[in-house]
């Protein structure tokens, strides 16, 4: 069966008017997400007690980074009919799922990695001299339920267009402004020593800016709970990509027009200051980023969107490969390619297909007009 495209939610208004559209929009999307991350939870043994008290620790941090992420955050609950500290769950999943399982003294292993495979390739390299940022999102398969794609329309900033698990306030996307952001798994000794703002919320600020020096500094500067690589472009012809430890950002500039990262750590500086420990989980990771770069190259050296949907799709060593279809993990855990995404920030578009390895149909989505389903790519 083909999975259908991701529904759009285009929202305007207050902080928490906005959540309330989004939540009622996609109320049983957002119930979904909250049943996968809570279900977790109470795997784990956590009673409602203890998961009050966890998540509220994530509560506090993103009110004291922005109170209007909270505002936000209960309108999407009032909007979808659940509880704040279920969608404040959400927004933190990867903290709070983490943090549980050290609580609980489980093995990581029992945990789903969040792979992704990510590239941006710059004007030099573009065949209509326009930069092109995208990413393959690797997780659980039935997220391809739970996503969304958003559009903000905001009076106090740019208006933005994120894909992300419904209730989450951002993840990969790109605003009015030309700045765009993918993320993927790292993981070091460092993780979960300290709670910090979640990844998510963070994504979510670099949307929110009309600058990409405040978007970097976004990033490279805000205390977190656990690694990250970010990557961050502006459509005006710069890309830089920052793998983040908790307490230190290390960046990786394009080389030959292009960037390219999976799920290891690269910055020689980074490698010399702490340990990658999330080799277990992505082993595939070094010769994925490795297939997406020659696959490029191999191309030409004016690149298309096309181009780089055909590098996603790569199938080399599947089904641990670059465009991953469903299969269960050493944990026996669905996990999927959940979605390919392509953005074009200068023409202010992002094209989506749902399970890139069983259905090649995109949609595209844009900051100013309605959805268009496209052909599929070959």
């Amino acid at each position: 069966m083909t999975p259908a495209p991701f529904p759009f939610v285009s929202v305007s208004g207050s902080p928490f008017e906005r959540g309330r559209q989004y939540g009622a929009a996609v109320p049983e999307r957002v119930k979904r997400s909250v049943e996968l991350y809570g279900g977790q939870l109470q795997n784990l043994g956590y009673d409602a007690a203890e998961k009050s008290r966890l998540i509220g620790e994530f509560a506090r941090e993103i009110e004291a980074f922005g109170a209007h992420y909270v505002e936000e955050m209960r309108g999407i609950a009032e909007g979808a009919g659940v509880a704040f500290e279920d969608v404040v769950m959400i927004n933190a999943r990867t903290e709070v799922i983490a943090r549980a399982r050290l609580e609980k003294n489980r093995p990581e292993e029992d945990e789903l990695d969040d792979g992704c495979t990510g590239a941006v390739i710059l004007p030099e390299r573009s065949a209509t001299g326009e930069l092109i940022h995208g990413q393959n999102w690797d997780w659980k398969a039935e997220c391809a339920e739970t996503a969304v794609v958003l559009r903000v329309r905001r009076d106090d900033g740019p208006d933005f267009m994120t894909f992300v698990e419904a209730g989450g306030l951002g993840r990969c996307g790109m605003n009015a402004a030309g700045v765009a952001i993918t993320a993927n798994y790292l993981e070091s000794e460092r993780d979960y020593r300290r709670t910090g703002v979640p990844l998510a919320v963070i994504r979510r600020k670099v949307l929110e800016q009309e600058h990409l020096g405040f978007a970097m500094r976004a990033i490279a500067t805000t205390p977190k709970s656990c690694s990250n690589n970010m990557m961050v472009s502006t459509a005006k012809g710069f890309a830089i990509d920052f793998e983040c430890a908790p307490d230190e950002a290390f960046p990786l500039y394009p080389e030959d027009g292009l960037i390219v990262h999976a799920n290891h750590w690269v910055s020689p500086v980074a490698l010399a200051k702490l340990r990658d420990t999330g080799i277990p989980s992505v082993p595939e990771s070094f010769y994925r980023d490795w297939r997406v770069k020659k696959l490029l190259d191999e191309a030409g050296r004016k690149l298309t969107v096309e181009d780089l949907k055909r590098a996603f799709f790569d199938d080399f060593l599947s089904p641990h490969a670059v465009c991953r279809p469903p299969r269960l993990n050493a944990s026996g855990n669905l996990s999927a390619t959940v979605a390919m995404v392509v953005m074009q920030p200068a023409w202010g578009v992002m094209e989506v297909a749902p399970l890139p390895a069983l259905c090649r149909a995109f949609t595209r989505y844009s900051l100013t007009d309605e959805p268009v389903l496209l052909a599929a790519a070959e």
